[in-house]
């Protein structure tokens, strides 16, 4: 445990993640997540900061606004937060330019009036169940309720090398149903997950402030799946008074109107795309129309910050998913850094019932993995730089 190390897990991650500091000296990955590193390094506000400072007339919370009118004023208020996000961006001086007082009514408070609406009825994801999450009801995504059905959380020191140590917060449920979920105990439970024991926004925030202080690089909103807990996860920014990345840990399967909330917010996406074609992904997780809305979700995270995209390869899954998926990829979002993954292994129902899922009984082999590999350099990437491949401006 880090706390051998007298309590700092940044000194623990750099002794057993040396690939943690290397990877930083790589021209092209600093490039890519330049934005992110700056927050990280504290030399400019992170998202969620400038749009607390981003001011409105209007009291978002009173029950008169309707959706419509919510997102009318979300509208406007964006242009003005996109301005001023740009001049941090291109400022030698990125402090310098937001206001230093908050205003009393904010962006940030449009988004959580927005964020609260679009849980019930719920449109928080693609599958658009519309239950009544304020009224306790349960979603596909098997959760209830508006508070954050937390985990746990903890430095995380097995994340992509620049994000490590990851202050990660692990969120119950999640809309997917992956035959070979390896985090199936948090994300599939037997029964609904309900309030007991679930965080307000200030709790959650404390936790956040927590896991910075202590020596966290950015906060990891994880599953499961963040997306049910996006209400309560964005209104903990208000609360929120440390400067820290928020990194989005997702199967970006977002419907639009949570996109458009949650892409001021974010300053690091870590997608992970799994497949290249809609029937692997209703046999194997269960969604429909996938590579529409996951194809949408990335571009556009790809538009409003860094963005690391993880790619699991599956046994016998290179030629329908690992290739398109690549491919599509290095078109779409150039300026995205890739992260092939070799660390699938038959797990839950795989594992449980392989003669249902022989495809998908046995780990990844070498060769599906070279084919992988030649597949990005083919693409135009160039890697891995650590664990990490991206294509070379």
């Amino acid at each position: 445990m880090w706390r051998i190390f007298g309590g700092d897990p940044v000194r623990y991650a750099e002794l057993i993640r040396p690939d943690s500091v290397r990877v930083w000296r790589s021209k092209g990955i600093k490039e890519r997540l330049g934005w992110y590193y700056k927050v990280m390094k504290n030399e400019a506000p992170a998202k969620f900061i400038i749009a607390k400072r981003i001011p409105t007339d209007i009291n978002p919370s009173s029950r008169e606004l309707g959706l419509d009118e919510l997102l009318r004023i979300h509208s406007k208020l964006k242009e003005k937060f996109s301005r001023v996000w740009r001049d941090v961006r291109e400022s030698p001086k990125p402090w310098k330019e937001i206001p230093s007082v908050k205003p009393k009514h904010s962006f940030l408070d449009v988004k959580v009036a927005i964020a609260c609406r679009l849980a019930s009825p719920c449109r928080l994801c693609e599958r658009k169940c519309g239950v009544e999450r304020d009224a306790g009801e349960v979603g596909a995504c098997r959760v209830r309720g508006l508070k954050a059905c937390v985990d746990t959380y903890f430095h995380h020191v097995g994340e992509e090398a620049p994000l490590v140590p990851s202050g990660t917060i692990f969120y119950t449920g999640c809309n997917f149903r992956c035959v070979y979920c390896q985090n199936w105990s948090i994300s599939q439970p037997v029964t609904p997950v309900g309030e007991e024991g679930c965080l307000d926004a200030k709790e959650l925030a404390t936790i956040q402030e927590w896991l910075r202080v202590s020596g966290a690089k950015n906060i990891n909103h994880v599953g499961g799946d963040p997306t049910p807990n996006l209400p309560v996860i964005i209104d903990s920014l208000r609360y929120l008074e440390v400067n820290v990345p928020q990194l989005w840990n997702s199967n970006m399967y977002l419907s639009e109107l949570s996109m458009e909330v949650l892409e001021d917010l974010i300053d690091i996406w870590l997608p992970d795309v799994k497949y290249g074609n809609d029937g692997c992904a209703v046999k194997y997780s269960g969604v429909p129309n996938y590579v529409k809305v996951i194809e949408r979700n990335v571009a556009r995270a790809a538009k409003h910050g860094d963005v690391i995209v993880r790619h699991l390869v599956l046994p016998n899954h290179v030629r329908c998913c690992t290739e398109p998926v690549i491919k599509w990829l290095a078109k779409a979002a150039p300026n995205a850094v890739l992260n092939i993954m070799d660390q699938y292994h038959p797990d839950y129902l795989v594992e449980s019932h392989p003669e249902e899922w022989r495809e998908l009984a046995r780990h990844v082999s070498r060769e599906e993995m070279s084919e992988a590999f030649r597949i990005a350099r083919e693409s135009g990437y160039v890697g891995p730089v650590e664990d990490l491949w991206f294509i070379p401006p």
